[in-house]
């Protein structure tokens, strides 16, 4: 059973506002994947819920004028996987949510659930800090949209204001952040099915037309830090080099610059970070293969 005080359904954003306007210690609630496993655990015994799963304008991926590609917050992973869109520009984000837990839960657990839990392990956050994701929130004051690096405050908290009645209804993938870029994401776990990552690394590039230099690369961590987080010094130190194997070493050993895993029951920190630096070179080395590149 669950230890419940209310729960309330939202048919539109319009209504979730006010709901979370008028209930502000409420728990916004999808799919339920997360929240309803912490309730029948007791740790939110007596939540007031504000149920968002049936709004279908919240559902869905497309194309904006701009060429931003917009994904609803309450799509679900397998939706995300199997999106014409997504498997065009961004397939690496369909590979990654693929290996969040089972069908079951993929089939409804949402991208917004996985963000705005704020957690690090989280299969999407990884990549979608690489590919420079634009969080979309709809509050009283209209939209607002920040960063995804923004987004994440500290482990488990996330820049929603309740107090302005906010939820997350769409994350943003701009055009430039896409555009020509192939990406690979490497999820390390004890098993291969059904576990959190001990480490989530995601690397894209773009390369030049002829395919031998490196225009931009991208790479972001999960469980790297208490939040997602990208490695600046390695982006930088690849940015206009030769593409080469030797590139691809030295990128690797950059990420060590800007992580700083902790010691846990899963994994202990010299593992974490010898694991972030190979999954960064087998990461880069499959971009650059995926872009059309030679190493």
């Amino acid at each position: 059973m669950y230890d419940m005080k209310a729960l309330y359904q939202a048919a539109s954003v319009e209504e979730a506002v006010a709901l979370r306007l008028e209930h502000p210690a409420a728990q916004i609630i999808a799919g339920g994947s997360d929240v309803l496993v912490q309730m029948r655990e007791g740790k939110r015994a007596g939540a007031e819920l504000i149920s968002i799963y049936g709004i279908d304008a919240l559902r869905g991926v497309s194309m904006e004028p701009d060429g931003t590609l917009r994904i609803g917050s309450l799509t679900s992973f397998s939706h995300i996987t199997r999106d014409p869109l997504i498997q065009k520009y961004i397939n690496v984000l369909g590979e990654a949510v693929d290996q969040v837990g089972g069908p079951q839960i993929r089939n409804i657990g949402t991208i917004g659930g996985n963000t705005c839990n704020g957690v690090t392990s989280a299969d999407s956050a990884s990549t979608l800090h690489a590919w420079d994701a634009v969080i979309e929130l709809t509050g009283k004051n209209g939209v607002r949209r920040l960063p995804i690096r923004d987004f994440y405050i500290k482990a488990g908290e996330v820049d929603i204001r309740a107090e302005d009645g906010e939820i997350q209804t769409a994350v943003l993938i701009p055009k430039e952040s896409y555009e020509d870029c192939f990406g690979h994401y490497i999820k390390y776990a004890m098993r291969n099915a059904m576990d959190i990552a001990t480490l989530g690394t995601s690397v894209n590039v773009r390369l030049s037309a002829d395919k031998k230099t490196v225009e931009r690369a991208r790479v972001a961590f999960g469980v790297a830090g208490p939040v997602p987080l990208r490695a600046a010094t390695a982006e930088a130190m690849a940015k206009g080099q030769i593409v080469s194997l030797e590139l691809a070493e030295r990128f690797a050993q950059a990420v060590t610059a800007d992580i700083n895993p902790r010691d846990s029951w899963r994994a202990a920190k010299d593992f974490r970070l010898h694991i972030a630096v190979e999954s960064a070179k087998r990461a880069f080395i499959e971009s650059v293969k995926l872009a059309g590149g030679e190493l």
